[in-house]
């Protein structure tokens, strides 16, 4: 047996290459949490969406759900670590799902089609969303809160609300005062 392998007969190596998508530090395991709320909808998806990715990329391993990092069916010895490293990245992803989104996603094998699955059900923007959000938006009061506290619940409402309205970036001079016009609303 030389250095290089292992008593299991796996090639190892000396040094570790820790940007390697791959790599699966020992502290990230399946039932490691990697985001704080779970996905309960249509309501929320945007916003588990958004954590989920920033997640995903601070551990290098968003190319698994954007199908960047793929299965190398040549070298028995990536493929293995690929499908650990899927493995992970499916608890995590199943991990932040309610119970009852949980269930029609259990027996996926592979991160990219769970995290397409998800977006394709959940990333529905229809009048009745954005009408919603805008209710809320109207109907939001201080009601005893703290100014800075209400002033969160606020944000957060018009940064949905702007995110699933959002218009096509304009860079002309009109923007300036398309802008103005969106901040006089807001206040209102």
């Amino acid at each position: 047996m030389t250095g290089s392998e292992s008593g299991s007969g796996c090639k190892t190596s000396k040094s570790v290459n820790y940007d390697d998508p791959l790599f699966i530090h020992p502290s990230d395991n399946t039932v490691t949490t990697v985001i704080n709320f779970k996905l309960t909808g249509t309501e929320n998806f945007r916003v588990w969406r958004s954590s989920m990715t920033r997640s995903l990329k601070a551990r290098n391993e968003l190319g698994f759900v954007e199908g960047k990092v793929t299965k190398d069916s040549k070298d028995e010895h990536q493929s293995l670590k690929w499908g650990r490293a899927n493995v992970v990245v499916c608890s995590w992803i199943l991990g932040s799902l309610s119970e009852s989104i949980y269930s029609s996603h259990a027996c996926s094998d592979y991160a990219k089609d769970i995290w397409d699955e998800l977006f394709e059900t959940y990333h529905k923007v229809d009048g009745s969303v954005i009408f919603n959000i805008h209710q809320r938006i109207n109907s939001l009061s201080q009601n005893g809160t703290s100014l800075s506290e209400y002033f969160n619940k606020l944000d957060a409402l018009w940064k949905e609300f702007d995110g699933l309205t959002s218009l096509t970036e304009c860079t002309c001079e009109v923007a300036a005062t398309f802008n103005d016009h969106s901040k006089l609303m807001k206040l209102m």
